[in-house]
């Protein structure tokens, strides 16, 4: 259950990311509230299954699902380049993701 919290927490990562490039260095109050939201809830989940997970890994995975969600949503939403090298690094950044998840000891 725990990983599942810590999933969800790196989803909200993304969401603040991509609130914070909407939100228009603040200017745009939906998404500057959309923004906080999302970062408390963010915080929140890390620091429920930081409780039962290894901290290092349990940090590691969220950045993890963080960087490569927004690098996606970059990609997808806001014209960013796709070229070889990047998608190849967020292949391996996903390749250690599920790696820490498999040698966890938890």
């Amino acid at each position: 259950m725990n990983w599942i919290i810590l999933i969800i927490a790196g989803l909200f990562e993304v969401g603040f990311t991509t609130c914070l490039k909407l939100s228009n260095n603040f200017s745009n109050i939906k998404w500057s509230i959309a923004f906080f939201v999302c970062i408390i809830l963010s915080f929140l989940l890390l620091n429920k299954a930081t409780q039962s997970l290894p901290m290092g890994t349990a940090y590691a995975v969220w950045t993890g699902i963080g960087a490569v969600g927004t690098v996606i949503i970059g990609i997808t939403y806001f014209n960013e380049p796709a070229t070889f090298w990047r998608i190849f690094f967020i292949c391996t950044l996903i390749g250690s993701i599920a790696g820490l998840k498999f040698f966890a000891s938890h």
